[in-house]
């Protein structure tokens, strides 16, 4: 498990390495795309989010598994009570304290009929009265009745006591080891989330890069194609000076000049906004004079993938498709749990408990305790079938889940082939626009060597130029296209990484 949360977290860890050494120089070094893909994995907060995420599934792992460990709790309480309880009432108490003038009361009463019934015997019995033999035996009598009486004392009416628990579930009818599995799953199911979440922000890195790119190569070329005109309107003024061209010619020249500039007003402000665009998404400063590689270059590079066993690829890399099968699993380990609830369950209790007064020695007003141990059994009997409804409920979400998977394996070879499709158009238009551009700047330089020597009007040579401009634009598009189209098939096919 650990070594796999590590290959889990490698991308976002291989993005924060990078962009650290990236990020101070951000402003006057050029940035290629890994290392715009690195600051922007970096900065990105919902990444951040989704680590978070991992981590509380990873604490929700952890506590479902000390589920299956013995429970261990304490208890201490304090009582009060206005009163103390009694094992006498209050007839049992009095005769226990009078019991020795009682037994005297009844000794007197059985001694007169003796005294009447013989004569001889009454001098003596009178003298033992009067010597006081029976008094003290009385009083002796009556104070063991006391000492009976205060012996029944409880004196509870300052109650202390405390306890120690332990449970160890021994079945639970299954449900915690479904819900540890359901963690477990749920685990996977974040870091998942985060990989998906990882290849969305490098897909809007790519588009962001690669249309700033495309912008910069088509500002370059507005800047030439304004050269021309500007050279054009020159040489045309010339040639009105000359007399071999009428105003209306310079005119029509210098309204194509004028259109030359509004086009490369909206190209230099596209550019700068998708350059502010690159540096939101980059963590940069969105006035940040930042280069990017691609642009200096003479052409942009146009570098195809491989798209053998593209949905195969697909089916085992999307984290969507891995995600619906762990939601699948966590559906099925809810019907356990489900199930559970009409299941017996059994656990092992013990313990020690401690009170004071204490009963183990009568009642002391002591500290004492003693062991116990236990086993607990539930049974449930009759709820009217509502555990039975609970379990047919989950089954019913985990058969909605499967069909959930199902339908996504559709859509997503469907999202592959469209993909395939789309570089595939790519390629014909980039094959078709580099023809188109030969022959632009043929013609053009025919138009250009044609007007120098006066046999060609400068509206063929206007034509020409803007069917230069509009070649090298297709060219300049379609490159891109195909760029972000691999990139959307590596995203469909769930293999767009930071390198």
């Amino acid at each position: 498990m650990y070594s796999q949360t590590n290959l889990r977290k490698r991308p976002v860890g291989i993005a924060i390495f990078l962009s650290l050494s990236i990020l101070a120089n951000a402003q006057s070094e050029q940035l290629c795309l890994d290392s715009c893909r690195a600051l922007a994995v970096r900065n990105n907060k919902a990444l951040r989010i989704t680590q978070e995420g991992i981590e509380k599934a990873r604490y929700e792992r952890k506590a479902a598994f000390t589920k299956f460990l013995p429970g261990i709790s304490a208890t201490g309480t304090y009582m009060h009570f206005s009163d103390e309880l009694s094992l006498l009432n209050d007839n049992q108490k009095n005769s226990l304290g009078q019991m020795g003038t009682n037994v005297q009361n009844g000794l007197m009463q059985g001694l007169t009929p003796i005294m009447q019934n013989n004569p001889q015997l009454a001098p003596i019995i009178q003298q033992i009265v009067q010597s006081g033999g029976l008094n003290s035996i009385s009083e002796a009598l009556n104070q063991i009745g006391q000492e009976l009486t205060n012996a029944f004392r409880t004196d509870t009416r300052n109650v202390w006591a405390g306890t120690v628990m332990f449970t160890q579930p021994l079945y639970m009818g299954g449900k915690i080891r479904a819900y540890h599995n359901i963690t477990k799953a749920n685990e996977k199911l974040a870091a998942n989330q985060q990989e998906t979440q990882l290849q969305e922000t490098i897909l809007q890195t790519d588009e962001a890069y690669w249309t700033t790119v495309s912008l910069s190569h088509k500002k370059k070329l507005a800047e030439s194609y304004l050269k021309l005109l500007t050279q054009l309107d020159n040489d045309m003024e010339k040639l009105i000076r000359e007399g071999l061209a009428t105003k209306a010619d310079g005119l029509t020249v210098k309204v194509k000049h004028n259109e030359a500039e509004i086009t490369l007003a909206k190209v230099k402000n596209g550019y700068t906004l998708s350059k502010m665009l690159l540096c939101q998404l980059c963590g940069i400063d969105l006035d940040s004079d930042i280069q990017l590689e691609d642009e200096n270059r003479q052409d942009i590079e146009t570098v195809l993938i491989s798209q053998n066993n593209a949905v195969e690829q697909a089916m085992n890399n999307r984290p969507e498709l891995k995600s619906l099968e762990l939601a699948q699993s966590m559906y099925k380990n809810k019907v356990n749990i489900a199930r559970s609830e009409i299941l017996p369950s059994l656990a092992l209790t013990g313990g020690y408990m401690i009170s004071n007064p204490a009963l183990l020695n009568g009642f002391e007003n002591k500290f004492k305790g003693m062991w116990n141990i236990g086993v607990v059994l539930q049974i449930p009997i009759c709820n009217w079938g509502g555990g039975i409804y609970k379990v047919k409920a989950a089954r019913a979400d985990a058969r909605i889940s499967t069909l959930h998977l199902s339908e996504t394996q559709e859509k997503i070879e469907l999202q592959v082939t469209q993909s395939q499709f789309k570089i595939e158009e790519a390629q014909k238009r980039l094959a078709m626009a580099m023809k188109n551009m030969e022959k632009a700047e043929e013609n053009m330089d025919y138009a250009n060597k044609g007007f120098r020597e006066g046999v060609i009007a400068a509206t063929n040579v206007m034509e020409a130029q803007t069917a230069w401009l509009a070649a090298e634009s297709e060219k300049i598009d379609a490159q891109i296209d195909l760029l972000i189209a691999q990139s959307y098939l590596m995203r469909a096919t769930g293999t767009l990484s930071l390198q």
